[in-house]
């Protein structure tokens, strides 16, 4: 999410970019081929933001769904400010992720590499998404996908198409990390992925692998073209005496990121207009 400030500069980098890339790093580690295909585990699996509803949590644990939520933990961040405020140019990537377009319609081809920036405008907004790690042309769309129903927006997806019924003026567009960053602060902060689970055959799977995929990287990539060290810190598992169908496990990831003020929008995508990065802890993948 970007805040506008005078002269066209930028604010990035905040809390909920980092939560959005994790909810997008858990939803590609479940749903290696896009949400249009089957879970690793055939499972019904929903990704997001925030604490789940109980009513809705009891029937999904119900059917066997899968709940993989994204928040802070109750550990105070730490400022870990050190370096010298200085303009810092992110160099581009090369090209390699591909996208046409036919009236609504956004199609994704070719090969993910971090750096890349994915967005889609229509109706006035920009929607941007940061390729991550393993990423592919089908986790990519069905990441924008969860990005644009946020706005309450139907979108039509399928393998590495998504259409946008109501979208007027549609544009997307693939660039590279471009423009210059200035670091205002740095901070650590715990995150914790918790995973909602029917069994704790489910759970153990789940964490394992969301565990095991993370682990292979020493950094995640945000929206403004900065990355943030993540590092794990601690597991815990319960079984919830009181739910009998409730089995979770919380994992707790340490992240350093910057906070940045961007003198061009890396995601220089559509021209200055409101951007969003954002989940709705509703929407799942």
């Amino acid at each position: 999410m970007a805040i506008i400030l005078e002269s066209g500069r930028y604010i990035m980098a905040t809390q909920a970019d980092v939560e959005n890339a994790l909810a997008a790093i858990v939803a590609n580690i479940l749903y290696p081929n896009g949400t249009a295909a089957a879970s690793i585990f055939g499972n019904i699996c929903r990704v997001y933001r925030g604490f789940p509803a109980a009513p809705s949590l009891d029937a999904d644990l119900a059917a066997d769904i899968l709940h993989a939520t994204i928040i802070p933990s109750a550990t105070a961040s730490k400022n870990v400010t050190r370096y010298p405020r200085q303009w810092s140019t992110v160099s581009p990537v090369a090209a390699s992720l591909l996208v046409r377009v036919s009236s609504q319609t956004a199609t994704f081809s070719g090969r993910c590499a971090v750096g890349q920036l994915a967005g889609i405008t229509f109706n006035g907004l920009i929607f941007a998404y940061a390729v991550q790690t393993n990423d592919s042309p089908a986790t990519v769309a069905s990441n924008l996908a969860t990005v644009i129903r946020n706005t309450n927006y139907i979108v039509e997806y399928w393998e590495t198409s998504i259409t946008v019924p109501a979208a007027a003026n549609f544009d997307v567009r693939i660039v590279q990390g471009a423009g210059a960053l200035l670091e205002t602060k740095r901070q650590i902060e715990e995150f914790k992925i918790s995973l909602w689970c029917s069994d704790p055959a489910l759970r153990d799977g789940a964490s394992g692998r969301i565990e095991q995929g993370i682990s292979e990287m020493n950094f995640i990539y945000l929206a403004d073209g900065s990355s943030a060290r993540i590092i794990c810190s601690g597991t815990q598992t319960s079984d919830m005496a009181a739910n009998a169908a409730l089995y979770r496990a919380d994992i707790f990831y340490s992240v350093e990121y910057p906070t940045t003020i961007a003198q061009i929008l890396p995601a220089m995508l559509f021209g200055t207009t409101t951007v969003s990065t954002e989940y709705n802890k509703n929407d799942y993948l």
